[in-house]
């Protein structure tokens, strides 16, 4: 299996990526460049959407257009670079901490979770907005005591919860039940080893951190990690089956696509990395492909709001 760049041009900070399967366009934001990016599945043509403030993540919705959880606020957009109508304020001090990596469940809830961007305190959360019922959605705090939210994802059958700490390198999981949206049980999926001190980009003994994930329809967890070249491959137990090296030193999500659902795409980062980084991994902030033999599960939609 060997990645290719989906596209050659390069974005500052990639993430949230999605396959829209209507539309055959794969879909992210570039954090850092306040702007969501879509690109045709078929011929690689790229579209962008400048946003007014930084957007954490986004996912489609139901009846079509976005919804986006930008700095300040959750929003709709009933069509690409369409009128953004305010659904929900941030809850949450926007000076300090904004929306970090989220997507929808399977009911169509949007679950965002938060980084704390000082990074000297764990107080990012993870929330869920159910809007189902029209109007504006209520809010729910899932979990917290996290620094930088990342990793959302459930397993196949709706049963488990996956949610990491970029900055604790850990991985945790819950019991889920999706109709009362509740979790249990709540225990270690994978603690990754924390980065040595002293260390810097170039030396050895460091394996990167977790960032975004993604889920195939065995339930294994797909994981990138950030500065760590790679994106790994864990079982349902948490077991690391595969380790796949990537053309970016500093992958940040992995998402399936394509209208079968097996090719693997995976967001990268350029910003703030060092010229020597950038000089010995020239890819970095693209966009990066590979075709896999086990199909990933199709994006959720969000359901509800006063647009639909």
């Amino acid at each position: 299996m060997t990645w290719t760049p989906f596209n050659l041009q390069t974005f500052a900070l990639g993430e949230s990526p999605f396959w829209h399967p209507h539309e055959h366009h794969l879909y992210w934001v570039d954090i850092e460049a306040r702007k969501v990016v879509r690109a045709n599945g078929f011929t690689g043509e790229l579209q962008d959407w400048i946003l007014p403030t930084a957007p954490g993540c986004i996912a489609p919705a139901a009846g079509g257009g976005l919804v986006l959880a930008l700095r300040d606020g959750l929003y709709r957009a009933v069509e690409w670079r369409g009128a953004l109508t305010l659904i929900q304020p941030s809850p949450y001090d926007t000076v300090t901490t904004r929306f970090n990596d989220g997507k929808c469940d399977v009911l169509g809830r949007l679950w965002a979770g938060t980084m704390y961007e000082p990074r000297d305190k764990a107080l990012g959360v993870l929330y869920a907005f159910d809007a189902r019922a029209g109007g504006a959605p209520t809010v729910q705090a899932l979990a917290d005591t996290v620094t930088v939210a990342n990793g959302l994802a459930w397993s196949p059958d709706h049963q488990t919860v996956y949610w990491a700490d970029t900055a604790q390198h850990i991985i945790r999981a819950w019991d889920w039940d999706a109709h009362t949206n509740t979790l249990s049980r709540g225990r270690v999926f994978h603690q990754f080893p924390f980065k040595p001190a002293g260390w810097t980009y170039g030396m050895p003994g460091y394996l990167g951190r977790p960032d975004g994930a993604t889920v195939d329809a065995q339930g294994n967890y797909w994981v990138a990690m950030f500065e760590g070249g790679r994106v790994l491959k864990l079982s349902p137990a948490g077991v690391i089956l595969d380790d796949l090296p990537t053309p970016a030193f500093c992958p940040t999500m992995p998402c399936f696509g394509g209208d079968d659902l097996k090719t693997l795409y995976v967001t990268s980062a350029s910003y703030n990395r060092s010229a020597q980084e950038l000089a010995d991994f020239p890819q970095s902030g693209c966009v990066f492909s590979m075709r896999v033999s086990v199909p990933g599960l199709p994006v959720n939609f969000f359901r509800g709001g006063p647009l639909l």
